[in-house]
């Protein structure tokens, strides 16, 4: 991506020989600019661009910079706006009226254009700052929501994910599956093979559940040889086709440990709820569990459904 459009600055100021001295002071190699000769233009421009850094003047005709910068922090911008704030000598002992509105810094007119540039340097040292404070809150969160082995939400994600979920369900009244999936005798792929077998089997059973899935569900891991799945809008005959698929792909697949072919089957619970009146999703998954221990004592490699949860 260019510089230039990856840091925008938009400046609002209804001068136009003030527009032209921070078109002058800004290198273009490295800045984006946008002008607006109203408070009004300029919100519109922000909204549209989401620029990294406004510098505002403290008087234009319809908004003053106070107005513009509280609108600004009162809007729904996921990153950070530094913004600057240029008023005449004989407004500024309003500075401080600016600061408390949000603005980051001032300048005071007449400036010259290399302080101009140099506070516009500054700001985007700062904004630079905050997205990478973002970047890597964002991989935190995301970290703190996957399993680190098979890359595929965890037990807290899911949970996050189908309590909305579950709402939606109630409210429009579509059928919501709740599914826990174990791998049969997986303690002894570990114990004869070793674990990295048994990471190979769970990233491959990983990568059998993705493409099984739909935008509207969602499969994890929730710890050890246990996987959880949510199905939503389809019914139970539909439901069972999809988990009879997911259990033969890997039923069907052949892994190749120490000179020799092994086959893993997996054993399937499944809960469900159709009503007006959703359940705790923490209900559904005992109920799936129940399922799955009920699918272990019939001799594994099958599915159990459990009675849907009324309304």
């Amino acid at each position: 991506m260019d510089i230039a459009d990856n840091f925008k600055v938009l400046v609002a100021e209804d001068s136009a020989v003030y527009r032209k001295l921070v078109e002058q002071a800004l290198d273009p190699a490295q800045y984006s600019i946008m002008f607006a000769k109203t408070g009004q233009s300029a919100i519109q421009l922000f909204e549209q661009h989401q620029p990294a850094l406004v510098i505002t003047d403290w008087m234009m005709p319809d908004l003053t910079g106070i107005e513009l910068c509280l609108k600004i922090r009162a809007s729904s911008s996921v990153s950070y706006t530094y913004i600057i704030i240029v008023t005449s000598v004989s407004e500024k002992e309003n500075v401080v009226k600016g600061l408390s509105a949000g603005a980051d810094d001032y300048l005071t007119k007449p400036f010259h254009p290399d302080e101009l540039s140099a506070r516009v340097a500054v700001g985007r040292r700062i904004v630079d700052l905050h997205r990478e404070i973002e970047a890597k809150n964002q991989l935190l969160q995301e970290l703190a929501l996957t399993d680190a082995l098979t890359g595929l939400p965890n037990r807290r994600a899911i949970e996050q994910w189908a309590e909305r979920q579950l709402k939606g369900a109630a409210r429009y009244s579509f059928p919501f599956w709740v599914v826990m999936v174990d791998l049969d005798n997986f303690k002894s792929v570990n114990d004869t093979y070793g674990h990295d077998a048994g990471d190979m089997v769970l990233k491959t059973f990983g990568e059998i559940l993705k493409p099984n899935s739909r935008r509207s569900e969602i499969c994890g891991r929730v710890g050890g040889e246990e996987f959880l799945l949510v199905l939503t809008h389809t019914d139970e005959k539909n439901m069972r086709i999809v988990l009879a698929r997911i259990l033969n792909q890997l039923r069907e697949h052949k892994f190749l440990f120490s000179g020799k072919t092994i086959t893993v089957t997996a054993s399937v619970g499944v809960s469900g709820f159709q009503g007006k009146v959703p359940p705790v999703f923490a209900k559904l998954v005992r109920q799936a569990d129940e399922g799955l221990y009920a699918a272990k004592r019939a001799g594994r490699n099958r599915i159990e459904v459990c009675a849907k949860t009324p309304s």
